[in-house]
């Protein structure tokens, strides 16, 4: 996809800072250079803090943007059930860095404020409360909520001049974020080309709602790379993955990554970065098969 006209950067933000995983919100209007996520040889991708009116409230959520003249296409990037945090703003830059307006929302806005700045994941808490809190986090997060948050996510992505809203946008996802991007698809089906997740949670279940039995009313095309703890738990979720997948005549790649649970998410204590790497990569050229 060639690139096109320059375009304006959104101006009501606060310009946000980070390094590594702690990052911190600055006041103001200005936006700032993201520090080094970039591919070599570019400039970083920029980042901003935006507020999205939503039916039921206020979303936050972080804005990457690449470098340089757009438009580009738009990701929704799904976190975990720990919520938006200095490791999903890697990730995001990460993503920007290959020329994607990245849109990293907090999913779970109706029970909880995040920005993106606090690290909200264990250690900062025991993994049993970590666990809990997310449980409560989620019970607003229904099927119905998300698929109506990722219509407005979007829909506000669209009036962006950065974003080319004429091309297919893509939804990665991380453990539970993972259904949120299989919603996301299930939502917009015209509109998501690629699904991505990591490590994925409950996109495979014997509940009458298992995303995977909705995937023939996306569109898009799926990576999906469990954890091998996940896959010796439930051994059978990723022949019901394909099946589904295979009944919809949808492309699709799903794999059995040899590392524990997180391994994509630098915060978590499975992280494995050269798993994580190769998701990305993954990814990355899927987005740009399906989205360029």
């Amino acid at each position: 996809m060639a690139m096109r006209t320059a375009h304006s950067r959104f101006a009501s933000c606060l310009a946000v800072a980070s390094l590594g995983l702690a990052t911190a919100l600055t006041a103001g209007c200005t936006t700032v250079q993201a520090p080094s996520a970039a591919q070599a040889g570019q400039a970083a991708p920029t980042v901003q803090s935006v507020s999205i009116a939503m039916a039921d409230g206020t979303a936050g959520a972080l804005l990457f943007t690449p470098a340089g003249t757009g438009p580009w296409p738009a990701v929704l990037l799904f976190g975990d059930a720990s919520g938006l945090r200095p490791a999903f703003a890697d990730i995001g830059r990460e993503l920007a860095a290959r020329g994607y307006v990245v849109l990293v929302p907090n999913e779970f806005y109706r029970s909880v404020a995040l920005d993106g700045s606090a690290a909200t994941a264990a250690p900062a808490l025991p993994a049993s409360e970590t666990f809990q809190r997310g449980q409560q986090w989620r019970a607003l997060a229904t099927d119905d909520a998300v698929m109506a948050d990722s219509r407005a996510y979007i829909a506000w992505l669209d009036s962006q001049a950065s974003v080319d809203h004429a091309a297919r946008a893509g939804a990665v996802g991380y453990d539970i974020g993972a259904a949120h991007a299989f919603l996301a698809a299930r939502a917009l089906p015209a509109r998501i080309g690629v699904v991505a997740a990591a490590h994925p949670s409950a996109i495979a279940t014997t509940r009458d709602n298992s995303p995977h039995l909705f995937v023939a009313q996306s569109q898009a095309a799926y990576l999906v790379q469990l954890a091998a703890p996940d896959d010796e738990r439930e051994p059978e979720d990723k022949t019901d993955l394909r099946n589904a997948f295979s009944a919809a005549g949808l492309d699709a790649t799903v794999s059995v990554v040899p590392a524990a649970h997180g391994f994509a998410v630098a915060d978590q204590a499975g992280y494995d970065a050269a798993a994580s790497h190769a998701f990305l990569e993954e990814t990355a050229g899927l987005l740009d098969a399906i989205l360029k």
